[in-house]
């Protein structure tokens, strides 16, 4: 697996809240902001989300318990193939699979797991965005 982090997802009590305080408190724009989540590009290669805690927790299929804080890592794939060989190793390492990869309503392909220590990773390939030659990605 590349060593890389393409998204963090940061699960909020009030998207509409948390979007006035990134763009009208901070100054960014947003990239892409379609139903229910909004993206930033925050870097070269790197990317933010605002996207519903409940709804995170719905997506990752992982309870708010007192061990999911509600903040998701994505790292984000050139193939379905490559989502899919990535979930295996993290379980291979020890992981618990939460979401096993399915295709997703926003088009793309996505699957998460716990780590060792119950952080929640996606995987996934989203095809609207770029995964550059470096493994950087661009909104």
């Amino acid at each position: 697996m590349e060593q890389r982090v393409s998204l963090i997802t940061l699960g909020v009590d009030d998207l509409a809240r948390a979007r006035r305080f990134y763009e009208q408190g901070l100054g960014w724009l947003p990239k892409d902001a379609p139903e229910g989540v909004v993206f930033y590009q925050v870097q070269p290669g790197i990317a933010l989300a605002l996207f519903g805690r409940g709804d995170l927790a719905e997506d990752a299929r992982h309870p708010i318990d007192g061990r999911f804080s509600g903040i998701t890592i994505a790292i984000n794939q050139h193939t379905e193939a490559d989502v899919d060989a990535v979930m295996a190793q993290a379980e291979a390492a020890g992981a618990s699979i939460l979401k096993p990869a399915e295709r997703v309503f926003w088009g793309g392909y996505s699957g998460y797991f716990a780590d060792l220590d119950g952080h929640v990773w996606e995987v996934a390939v989203n095809p609207g965005w770029t995964i550059n030659e470096d493994g950087s990605l661009t909104l």
